[in-house]
């Protein structure tokens, strides 16, 4: 029998005893060691083949627009001038490919490695590698140039990625495994 004391409540010994054999009893949460195994190694798989199409993507030489590229470094510049310019078809390919070209981080982020869920992990994680390729790009690339806005935008697709499936399908294949007050206890 619990009782209650103030505002907490006291379970007895033998209730704690009861709680502790049910959760040994009780069938795990989420998918199985093989089919997590599985669905972890064909996220890697699909996370190398998303870097080989980013790397061919981003870090082809462009020798005919050698003369038009310039590095920009101020968040929003080069989003205004596209959104400005009066070729909308332009406009969509640039700022929705950038935002596309994210999106597979934010899916297979939470998947490959369950230690980078949350918001924050997958923003920071996609800022660091396409700030990588865009260094990569703006340094050694012939006719391609460093953009922030393209970080920014790639980042954004990254988000939303993890925002409407990412999230859940990192969860449905690693469960988060809540512990309870009376495990914690050291007896």
């Amino acid at each position: 029998m619990a009782l209650r004391i103030g505002w907490r409540r006291v379970t007895t010994e033998r209730q704690r005893k009861v709680k502790e054999k049910q959760q040994r009893k009780a069938p795990r949460a989420g998918p199985g060691p093989w089919i997590r195994v599985g669905v972890t190694v064909l996220a890697l798989a699909a996370m190398v083949a998303f870097g080989v199409v980013l790397t061919r993507l981003t870090l082809q030489p462009s020798p005919a627009s050698e003369m038009l590229t310039h590095a920009n470094l101020r968040p929003g510049d080069s989003i205004r001038a596209y959104l400005e310019q009066p070729a909308f078809r332009d406009t969509v390919k640039q700022l929705g490919g950038n935002i596309l070209l994210g999106v597979p981080f934010g899916l297979l982020l939470p998947v490959v490695s369950p230690r980078s869920r949350g918001f924050v992990r997958v923003a920071l994680l996609t800022v660091a590698t396409m700030l990588l390729v865009e260094l990569i790009q703006g340094a050694l690339v012939r006719g391609r140039a460093f953009d922030i806005d393209d970080v920014l935008l790639n980042t954004t697709g990254a988000l939303l990625g993890y925002a409407l499936v990412g999230r859940r399908l990192g969860r449905a294949v690693y469960p988060r495994r809540r512990r309870r007050w009376w495990s914690r206890r050291r007896t």
